[in-house]
């Protein structure tokens, strides 16, 4: 799930990194203090997660974000608003809120 792969740093920053641009393994490996090895594992995860996805261009693989699995993740967040915003409303509401 999105949710548990984004739980860790080291994935939230990979995934950041995404978001401005797609990526090679090396380049995201410059860009956080983990080794290439574990900068691939890291996007495993987010793959089986299915925040991004890896192309092959060339010799190397190059990731990006991947919109089918944002698109489910914000979908499951949003389903959490009508609920959220019912208890913001019940605490203004209370007595001796202004």
């Amino acid at each position: 799930m999105a949710i548990e792969a984004l739980a860790d740093e080291t994935r939230r920053a990979i995934f950041e990194a995404l978001a401005t641009s797609p990526r090679s393994v090396t380049e995201l490996a410059d860009m956080v203090p983990v080794t290439r090895s574990a900068v691939s594992q890291h996007l495993r995860v987010l793959q089986r997660a299915q925040l991004v996805i890896g192309r092959a261009e060339g010799r190397r693989r190059v990731y990006c974000l991947d919109p089918h699995g944002i698109a489910a993740a914000r979908d499951y967040l949003d389903g959490f608003w009508p609920v959220a915003l019912a208890a913001y409303s019940r605490i203004v509401a209370a007595p001796g809120q202004s």
